[in-house]
């Protein structure tokens, strides 16, 4: 399958027949939450109180809803006005919901005047604590690569699912990618409060297009790095560019599978400012994988040592699968049979 960035621009990639397929699909729900969920863990956000978050490249608003369930206040902008479509219809609806149980409440205590004043005060607790609030998000339709059309110090944070690898592309000759990358993180900086941070997930085609994005950020004056979840494996392996206002801040190493929670610290990687990418030179890191010592090998007899199957299992694990734990049998030899 081709890359849709490939079909040309994202506004008619994405109409009115893909966006529907898009929002319905149980998997892409899936997968989208996943990446935001992620994304609010990479941004640090303070607990406990609400953050007006800019959602770039919000699409049918399956991240927003993310950002609602967490307390928050956003605004999300998109380049398609189909996907922006069923993103209105996802945030009217639950206004009209959020009406409808208010005048609902209103109607059970008219009803309920000559109960005791006990059962009235249990009541509209429960009433309370059972109305759907209204949608805190708000979209407008916008290229991203245009620059985004904010005040200076608006937003809290910034996030972005699948939707920065647009920018590598140009469907015009006016389009160029390095100046779309300049002229969008520009703005970006502008817009966000100082302290604030920015977690952009995006798909990069090559590892060109992974280093122009991160050359481009720090060209402005972001501080950061990119973060690879799962890097073995070829489905679950995610891009976050993690960009911060602190020149001493370090990227925080991606997942593997063997942690399952965020780590701590770059192994002192992070003294060098601006944004980083690892394995800039794809033959220095080919280089150095082969002189790396390879995996153990089987038996002459084509039986497995435990050696083997341990390395088989790490490398599983990395790739983000399910894989029993290590015990005291893994490897052992079985009895012969009869």
């Amino acid at each position: 399958m081709s890359r849709p960035e490939l079909t040309g621009h994202a506004s008619l990639f994405y109409n009115a027949k893909e966006a529907r397929k898009y929002d319905s699909s149980s998997r892409m729900v899936g997968i989208q939450r996943e990446i935001t969920e992620r994304a609010i863990e990479l941004l640090k956000l303070p607990p406990n109180r609400p953050s007006f978050i800019l959602d770039v490249g919000c699409g049918s608003g399956l991240s927003g809803q993310v950002l609602e369930e967490h307390g928050h206040v956003w605004v999300g902008c998109d380049v398609s006005r189909d996907m922006l479509n069923m993103a209105n219809e996802r945030i009217e609806r639950k206004r009209e919901e959020a009406m409808g149980d208010a005048d609902g409440s209103s109607d059970d205590s008219d009803n309920d005047m000559n109960d005791d004043d006990d059962d009235e005060d249990s009541n509209n607790n429960n009433n309370t604590h059972n109305r759907e609030e209204p949608s805190p998000g708000d979209l407008l339709h916008h290229d991203m690569g245009t620059g985004l059309p904010f005040r200076p110090a608006t937003f809290d944070a910034c996030i972005s699912i699948s939707a920065l690898q647009w920018l590598c592309y140009s469907n015009t000759k006016e389009q160029i990618p390095k100046k779309r990358l300049t002229r969008f993180f520009s703005s970006l900086y502008q817009v966000l409060r100082r302290g604030a941070r920015a977690v952009l997930q995006f798909y990069p085609e090559t590892s060109e297009h992974a280093i122009l994005i991160s050359e481009c950020a720090a060209k402005v004056g972001f501080a950061g790095g990119i973060v690879v979840d799962y890097p073995n494996s070829t489905k679950a392996k995610k891009h976050y560019l993690v960009l911060s206002f602190e020149r001493s801040y370090k990227a925080p190493q991606g997942l593997t599978g063997l942690e399952g929670a965020l780590l701590k610290g770059n192994n002192g990687e992070g003294s060098r400012s601006g944004v980083r990418v690892a394995d800039k030179d794809p033959r220095k890191a080919a280089a150095a994988g082969k002189k790396s010592r390879g995996p153990p090998k089987k038996k002459k007899g084509g039986g497995k040592t435990k050696e083997w199957i341990l390395h088989k299992k790490e490398t599983q694990r990395k790739k983000g699968k399910d894989t029993r734990k290590d015990t005291k049998y893994t490897g052992r030899k079985r009895p012969m049979r009869f």
